[in-house]
């Protein structure tokens, strides 16, 4: 099966060159979206066959794939219509997909993106790209937080111009103006607007449209309200009762983020976060990771969210209950954001053998586990004792432990092992 995909503007009565009319005369079966349909219908030949691309996606596909075994010359290839360029987040790489096999032919239109920076005289060589449409927020925080200059955001229906800006407000990131590009290559209704993230807060933009994130002209990073510090010191923390010993020291969380290892890990599992000073700590320093963050007592709930805005590190995925119930549900965190290979475990209840056989169910192979154990009278004993016990029964493979006191605080046995 052939498919011959033509990028499109948003233009109402699109133009192609000659070589693409050509191809649109003599084709036989057409897909693409239900406004694609609408702006090129009067290019049709007659008796022409339309596929619409709706989702699901499989009923598409189906329907590609019957035309490709009836092996007749008029059904040998689909034109499909697309926006902008097929291959930047487009159509061209769901066919790729899902039929791997199938013969590819493209001829791209700009995306809306470059659409934007046109209009706005934008050298954009050096822009971040990121598609929030179906798609949540991981790509733009990742980029937020490693202050990317210049961001280009595709959006949708619920990741509008107004709610990114809101969520950059919420955490801090507000050195950007937002431009937005609406029904960019329709001469009747486009429309680019620059305004900052709070005028973006207070306004509603037609769809579709696109956003690319820039400094000021004024802008000096030195400047800049939201800087990542290597190490937070304690008390910008928001802390449980405002209680300091209820929160994992900077120089000990910081050899604990080293002991997980996490430059090159992918999914890591903070259980017992408390005040959420690992998790954010790691989210800040090693903006690639999925973080998943277990804390059992509610009052925890506002203090971690209070701390992420603090510091401006969103999405943390925030999981409230008790970590061995059936109602934090582990299977579908480890669907929707990965299995973890990286897990420390803040606090147990007591319960630390139970917690590190829940978390074995989901850790990768090459995973690790941490935890610290706090050398105090009736504490240290127990904990590291379970800890041992647990690792021999499970068959976890135990790396040296590492021993650290800061100033009076009782002495820290930081603990790792893996399968």
């Amino acid at each position: 099966m052939k498919f011959i995909v033509i990028g499109i503007s948003d233009a109402p009565s699109p133009w192609f060159p000659p070589e693409v009319m050509e191809i649109v005369r003599k084709g036989k079966v057409f897909s693409g979206g239900k406004r694609h349909h609408e702006m090129v219908a009067r290019l049709l030949p007659d008796g022409a066959r339309w596929i619409d691309i709706t989702v699901p996606l499989d009923h598409v596909f189906e329907q590609y794939t019957a035309l490709s075994t009836l092996h007749t010359a008029p059904y040998s290839s689909i034109i499909v219509f697309a926006s902008g360029d097929p291959l930047f987040f487009g159509f061209a790489n769901t066919i790729r997909r899902k039929m791997p096999e199938a013969d590819i032919e493209l001829y791209p239109s700009f995306n809306s993106l470059q659409m934007l920076a046109h209009r706005l005289v934008m050298p954009y060589h050096d822009m971040r790209v990121v598609s929030l449409t179906g798609r949540p927020w991981p790509e733009l925080d990742r980029a937020l937080i490693e202050r990317s200059a210049k961001i280009g955001v595709l959006t949708d229906g619920e990741h509008t111009p107004a709610t990114i800006a809101r969520r950059m407000l919420d955490y801090g990131y507000a050195d950007y103006l937002m431009h937005v590009g609406t029904h960019l290559g329709n001469p009747e209704s486009e429309e680019v607007t620059t305004l900052t993230l709070d005028e973006a807060t207070r306004r509603d933009f037609p769809m579709p449209n696109c956003v690319i994130l820039s400094p000021p002209s004024d802008f000096r990073p030195q400047n800049s309200k939201r800087k990542t510090p290597f190490g937070i010191p304690d008390c910008e923390f928001a802390l449980l009762d405002g209680r300091e010993k209820m929160i994992t020291k900077m120089p000990v969380r910081l050899l604990t983020l080293q002991a997980l290892d996490l430059p090159r890990r992918h999914v890591l599992w903070d259980i017992g976060f408390c005040t959420g000073s690992v998790s954010i700590e790691a989210r800040l320093l090693f903006p690639h990771l999925r973080i998943e963050a277990f804390e059992i007592r509610p009052e925890c709930e506002a203090i971690i969210h209070d701390n992420m805005r603090r510091h401006g590190a969103p999405g943390i995925g925030v999981h409230m209950g008790d970590f061995l119930s059936a109602n934090v549900c582990c299977d579908s965190i480890a669907t929707n954001s990965g299995a973890p290979d990286a897990v420390f475990i803040g606090g147990h209840g007591g319960r630390l053998k139970d917690v590190m056989a829940k978390v074995l169910q989901y850790l990768t192979p090459d995973g690790v586990m941490v935890m610290n154990s706090v050398s105090a009278p009736r504490v240290t004993t127990d904990s590291q004792r379970l800890w041992d016990e647990a690792c021999h029964e499970l068959q976890l493979a135990q790396e040296p432990p590492l021993h650290i006191q800061i100033d009076n605080h009782h002495p820290i046995t930081i603990l790792k092992c893996k399968r």
